[in-house]
């Protein structure tokens, strides 16, 4: 047996196991197999590029090794470190110091891997003054003095106030300085400033200590008091990107480290190690603990997404948990490229997928995904009779090809744009505005045209009905929060009184985007039930810290040039072009939340780095595909329903029964309101009555946000107050169930469709009988036991066809119903 891959590693305790192993054997002592000893693929060094900058820059690095089963491990304290040149700088403790200016390389090496970066030395004799914007700010913010328990507050922490994580620089040196003389800082005597004082608890601070005297944020300090607490004499570079390295982590056993290295860059091209300046935190503290100084701790089996905040920009690398140990045959993976990257993400976290699903449960499932109604009796036995090998796909096609599919995208879309008749939008225009966006899904109308339509429409609200959409929100920031939130994902609401304190939005992007739509115009039509939305070309937003007007401004991009534009033409131009990085891969985010049961990101429109995806590699893909399927959705759909992770059984395994965001087994699914309603009255035989449409309407059809039935509110449907994704709720609850028992909606259609009767009436046995209902219900044939306990139920009953009534209202009842699986 070939005991390792690689003997030349075999250490000298390796061979002494191997010796008394083969000893043992011989004794028929007992029987060892000794694994393979895991090998290495590459040695890798970070930050991936270098540059100081001044006397006072330097730069932590850090090594990784790549296993060739995908597993890193820190290995900068073992790595040999030298210059190229080491003349220009020095390494000590794993820390860069400059010497002279000019380019050479880092050099590493470890057990016969190497790697290097460049490094670029400029002003290594030049001092750098301290900087109250880019060296005082972060050091308040690193400190925790101006967060929303602190200073940081609305109306600050015992008479002193910061602005929430430094939003407002200038008004910070004000109140620092300006506000109670000399007590606050002490130039005179710089150490005995009452905010440094305070800081390292020399005084009493309700705050408690924030730093270590001599710590290097109390030397930052000092030093900007001693010269003097001047504010910076002209505009400093801002921050313009922050990077984490590793980019990528995957440890093995519980207590395994790795190292972080934040790295700044700047407007005018330089670069700065924020290590010990950004704050470190992990949204799963149990996978991966992370200290204040970036140092990753793996725990128990899991993933998490350990994050950096500095300045506006927050960041962050996906951290991967694994038991020492785990015996795992990686499978091949197979299917279209969803399979391909769900696969890669499994791997990686040593887990092994469900099976298939089989075609009844198949079968149901893709038809209430994609038209909202359960397979008929039919299309159950054609199904089930067809021995062709691409018949699901077959199957999907067919069902895309149905009105269905665009009334069920027509009702997400206006759950999402809030259609319901009120006090501003009358219910002529609600029903006309829901009547285009029927009609544009129907006509399989690109979902970037529709949202171009919808963003930079004018005229009136019946003869144009996509203007509703200004009509149903007016207010100017609230329109500008929805666009973000519906079209790319965003929240931006928190942008709106101080920068957002887990994404990248600050202040002025907030505003910059609300003047987009500014300029808004309304006035009346000649019907006074209408109103025309126009582009009035004048109008602007102020920013509330200044008071002057923030010219437009796209979401992390540049502010444009109107040329007199309509300023809503040129971003609906922006949002769904591919400038635009949010649109494409929040749309194809909610497509797939709709068939798999969540969002590779989750919320779906809550999208932000403190908010990671579960696998970022297919989050960009979907949105790519859907850009070059010109934003077809039913192109997406076809790729999303003939995976093989669409096509998974809910059935789980030893490796996968904790998972909860890789997709490794389908998700069971509660139906949504309104189709559950129309899956009842479609098994029953029954018809349904809704405002302004015929009977025998589907409530999915139904156009008016504000009608409603008592089911469709007990069951979750939205109300459309909000652009929120989870106002439709799929949620459980104790009103749903009491009313299935008791109220009319089951009983009731059961009695009124009169199927039992006519069945009993064709002279058909209770066997068959039973097995039409669980055919039209479920998707599937009763099983011996299922028919035995029913038929005794039946016999026990006054008369079969009450009894038969009461095995309905079971089905009906039961979870395998209520839930898509």
């Amino acid at each position: 047996m070939k005991l390792l891959t690689k003997p030349t590693l075999i250490s000298r305790s390796a061979k002494f196991v191997c010796t008394l192993a083969s000893a043992f054997a011989v004794a028929g002592l007992c029987n060892v197999v000794l694994a393979a000893e895991p090998t290495f693929e590459t040695l890798k060094v970070y930050p991936t590029e270098i540059k100081m900058n001044s006397a006072a820059a330097y730069q932590n690095v850090v090594a990784v090794a790549v296993r060739a089963d995908g597993v890193t491990v820190d290995v900068t304290d073992q790595v040999e470190w030298k210059l190229a040149e080491p003349s220009l700088a020095k390494i000590e403790n794993f820390q860069l110091k400059p010497l002279a200016d000019g380019q050479t390389k880092l050099l590493a090496s470890w057990k016969g891997f190497s790697a290097e970066t460049a490094l670029t030395v400029t002003d290594a004799a030049k001092p750098r003054p301290i900087s109250f914007a880019q060296d005082i700010m972060p050091v308040l913010t690193r400190t925790g003095c101006n967060t929303g328990s602190c200073h940081g507050a609305a109306r600050g922490k015992d008479g002193f106030r910061l602005s929430l994580f430094g939003f407002d620089p200038q008004g910070d040196y004000q109140r620092i300085t300006r506000e109670i003389g000399v007590r606050r800082i002490n130039l005179a005597i710089p150490d005995q400033s009452l905010m440094l004082l305070k800081g390292v608890g020399g005084v009493p601070h309700t705050g408690g200590k924030r730093m270590e005297p001599g710590s290097v944020y109390y030397h930052t300090m000092l030093a900007w008091l001693q010269a003097g607490a001047v504010n910076d004499a002209t505009t400093p570079p801002t921050c313009t990107k922050v990077e984490v390295f590793p980019p990528q982590a995957v440890l093995e056993g519980e207590g395994a480290k790795q190292r972080l290295v934040a790295v700044a860059h700047y407007s005018d091209g330089t670069m700065r190690d924020v290590s010990n300046l950004a704050a470190f935190t992990t949204n799963n503290e149990r996978s991966a603990a992370v200290t204040a100084d970036g140092a990753v701790t793996a725990g128990v089996r899991g993933e998490a997404f350990v994050m950096a905040r500095f300045d506006t920009h927050t960041v962050g690398t996906q951290v991967l948990a694994l038991p020492v140990g785990l015996k795992y045959t990686p499978p091949e993976i197979t299917g279209n490229y969803i399979d391909q990257l769900v696969g890669d993400k499994l791997q990686k976290l040593r887990m092994l997928p469900s099976g298939l699903c089989t075609d009844e449960e198949f079968l149901r499932r893709v038809t209430v995904d994609i038209i909202g109604q359960l397979p008929t009796e039919e299309a159950y036995h054609a199904f089930m009779q067809d021995k062709a090998e691409d018949k699901r796909a077959n199957l999907i096609n067919s069902l895309l090809e149905r009105k269905e599919f665009s009334e069920i995208w027509a009702m997400k879309w206006s759950q999402l744009l809030m259609i319901k008749s009120d006090n501003q939008v009358s219910y002529k225009a609600a029903f006309q505005y829901s009547s285009w966006l029927t009609n544009q899904f129907a006509n399989n109308v690109p979902i970037d045209q529709v949202v171009r339509e919808l963003v930079s429409s004018s005229g009136g609200v019946f003869e144009t009905p996509a203007t509703n959409f200004y009509q149903v929100e007016r207010d100017t920031l609230k329109t500008a929060e929805n666009v973000a939130q519906v079209f790319m994902g965003i929240r931006t609401q928190c942008a709106q009184c101080h920068n957002h304190p887990f994404d990248r939005w600050t202040m002025d992007d907030y505003y910059g985007f609300a003047s987009f739509f500014a300029q808004i115009g309304r006035k009346n039509g000649e019907d006074y039930r209408e109103v025309i939305v126009f582009n009035r070309a004048g109008g602007e937003v102020n920013h509330p810290v200044n008071g002057k007007p923030l010219p437009p401004k796209f979401l992390g991009g540049d502010a444009p040039k109107m040329d007199g534009k309509d300023r809503r033409e040129v971003l609906a131009g922006w949002i769904t072009s591919p400038d635009n990085p949010f649109f494409a891969t929040s749309i194809a985010n909610r497509v797939w939340a709709h068939f798999m049961g969540a969002g590779i990101v989750d919320p779906v429109d809550d999208i932000r780095v403190s908010n990671p995806a579960s696998n970022p590699e297919l989050f960009r893909e979907l949105g790519l595909k859907l850009t070059e399927y010109k934003f077809d959705v039913k192109q997406l759909v076809r790729d999303i329903c003939n995976s093989e992770t669409y096509q998974r059984t809910t059935q789980t395994n030893e490796t996968n029964a904790q998972d909860t965001r890789n997709y490794a087994f389908s998700r069971i699914r509660r139906i949504p309101a309104e189709m559950m309603l129309d899956c009842i009255s479609q098994v029953t035989n029954t018809k349904d009555k809704f405002r302004g449409l015929p009977e025998g309407a589907r409530a999915v059809q139904i156009a008016d946000g504000t009608t409603s039935t008592y089911f469709l509110t007990a069951f979750g449907r939205s109300p459309r107050t909000t652009v929120c994704e989870a106002e439709a709720s799929t949620d459980p609850s104790l009103s749903q169930a009491l009313h299935l028992l008791n109220g009319s909606t089951t009983q009731g259609k059961i009695t009124q469709g009169q199927l039992v009767k006519k069945w009993l009436e064709a002279k058909l046995e209770v066997p068959k009988i039973l097995e039409h209902i669980f055919i039209r219900s479920l998707a599937r044939r009763p099983t011996a036991g299922e028919v035995e306990a029913l038929t005794k139920l039946v016999g026990e009953a006054a008369n079969p066809q009450a009894g038969l009534e009461d095995a309905f209202w079971v089905v009906l009842n039961s979870r395998e119903f209520m839930f898509n699986h």
